[in-house]
């Protein structure tokens, strides 16, 4: 067909301290997979969110099948048949999955017709969820299912997706894939925000690439390659990861048999575990979202204090029963996958988002030196390249890359003995990915002990000497890296290992 679908004509749209969208036009036909591509900070989500509704233009035109319309709200853009999955969860944590999906639907429809078109969904397109589940009671991954049938169950004519994939598994994806295929094949159209180059080159027809808010050029994907394509949203390929093998020194961390029963009751009780991270090496944790990784997590960086003292040792002191206060005066740092809310404090700024694991910047009468803390804050931001209005820039007011550059860089500045992190590199482009983790190799080779948690195989691959997989809340062996495979790995994730192996240290 010649006509869009939806058609955008000179979208600007200013903010405070950035110009996030410099009169960008494009074009999304009927049954076209519509890749946005673009580094952190270029734009995407903004354009996303005013055609969404939830955000306005200040200039330029929309037009829906032919017509100018405004889309003032998401609610109008649900009833023109525009749905949307934002890389930040909207979702109310105290309710239930079926509450928080009946929420955007019609209202003919009573809570038990949701709870089962739910499930049917869940069920056709391989995204388990259980209806009844409060929203608080869910990992990321989790959390990420339920807002990708939302927005299925609305049957939308374009389905907006921001990092649909960031926490889903391989299979998962593919199953994914296969759903947004056939969608297209029934008439839908799908505007596809990835930094996984390799998804969007096996999945999408055409790409639009934003550089510094305005349109930097168009293709077809399939027919670029990675390199080709990082040039056009970065200018280049990202150095590539060193990682040199060196011999790790005393044990940091060492977990005896640690074992704890679920805090709720769709949680995961966590079966008597193992695990030692030694200064100078990258432990990984691979696994499905949901099988233990949130409780283990909780456990070593105490949130969750209930262990016995002496099945999670630091540095030779045991630690179980001890808060994060007191395991981060030892030397523990920890990075959680949930950036707003429990990374930083959405309302906050980046100074002040300091204050929460760091405390240089305080007096020994408990004054807070602001020019310290900004002159800090500023430190973090020039070094990781974190696109911000500055250090009083609230962290809700980043992208969701930049947020997670400045949470990594909070927390590795801080030169820990120990840094945790989770999902490190979750929605951040290509260019930031690979700072990330080379800072994260870096602090490695001077010593740091670093246990990193992702559901990305790749990633776990650059970065760790060492890996291990979390299924049913038990905890596999440990592998050498230079020993293990994507498809042994893969088995290990049904919890399909020999228990009685013993654990390569």
């Amino acid at each position: 067909m010649t006509t869009p679908l939806l058609s955008l004509s000179h979208i600007s749209k200013r903010y405070p301290a950035v110009l996030a969208n410099d009169a960008i036009s494009l074009n999304v036909f009927p049954g076209q997979i519509h890749a946005i591509l673009g580094e952190n900070g270029a734009g995407k989500s903004t354009l996303m969110k005013i055609i969404y509704g939830a955000v306005q233009p200040d200039a330029g035109d929309i037009r829906f099948q032919g017509q100018a319309v405004r889309i003032r709200n998401p609610q109008q853009a649900r009833a023109l048949g525009i749905s949307m999955v934002f890389q930040h969860f909207s979702l109310f944590d105290t309710l239930s999955v079926a509450q928080n999906v009946w929420l955007g639907l019609d209202k003919s429809l009573s809570l038990a017709e949701v709870t089962q078109r739910i499930r049917d969904k869940a069920s056709l397109y391989g995204l388990d969820i259980e209806p009844d589940r409060l929203v608080h009671t869910l990992s990321v991954g989790e959390m990420q299912r339920v807002e990708i049938i939302r927005a299925l169950l609305s049957e939308p004519r374009i389905l907006i997706l921001d990092e649909p994939t960031s926490v889903l598994t391989p299979q998962a994806v593919d199953k994914l894939f296969a759903v947004l295929r056939q969608l297209v094949v029934e008439g839908c159209s799908i505007l596809y925000i990835s930094h996984k180059l390799h998804e969007i080159r096996a999945l999408c027809t055409h790409c639009t690439v934003l550089r510094g808010g305005r349109v930097s050029g168009e293709c077809t994907p399939s027919q670029e390659t990675n390199a080709s394509l990082s040039q056009m949203m970065i200018g280049g390929e990202p150095p590539a990861l060193v990682h040199q093998a060196r011999q790790p020194g005393e044990v940091v961390l060492d977990v005896k048999q640690l074992s704890l029963p679920r805090l709720d009751p769709f949680g995961m009780n966590l079966q008597p575990l193992d695990l030692q991270v030694r200064q100078g090496e990258v432990v990984g944790i691979a696994g499905v979202s949901g099988n233990g990784q949130r409780e283990l997590l909780y456990a070593l960086s105490g949130e969750d204090t209930r262990a016995a003292p002496e099945s999670i040792c630091l540095a030779g002191q045991s630690v179980g029963n001890h808060d994060p206060a007191h395991r981060r005066a030892m030397g523990l740092h920890f990075v959680p996958d949930e950036r707003l809310g429990r990374g930083a404090v959405p309302s906050l700024s980046l100074a002040h988002n300091l204050l929460l694991t760091r405390s240089e910047a305080v007096g020994a009468t408990g004054w807070i030196d602001m020019k310290t803390l900004n002159n800090q804050a500023d430190a973090i931001i020039a070094r990781y390249q974190v696109k911000a209005g500055g250090a009083h820039a609230t962290a809700q007011s980043l992208s969701g890359g930049n947020l997670q550059k400045f949470i990594v860089g909070r927390e590795i500045d801080a030169a820990p003995k120990l840094l945790i992190v989770s999902q490190p590199t979750w929605g951040v482009d290509v260019g930031a990915a690979a700072q990330i983790r080379a800072a994260i190799l870096a602090l490695r080779d001077a010593g740091c002990a670093v246990l990193v948690v992702s559901e990305e195989l790749d990633e776990l691959f650059e970065l760790s000497d060492r890996l291990h997989v979390m299924a049913q809340g038990r905890l596999s062996p440990s592998i050498a890296r230079a020993e293990a495979s994507v498809a042994q790995l893969g088995s290990w994730m049904s919890g399909l290992w020999d228990t009685n192996s013993e654990a390569l240290h």
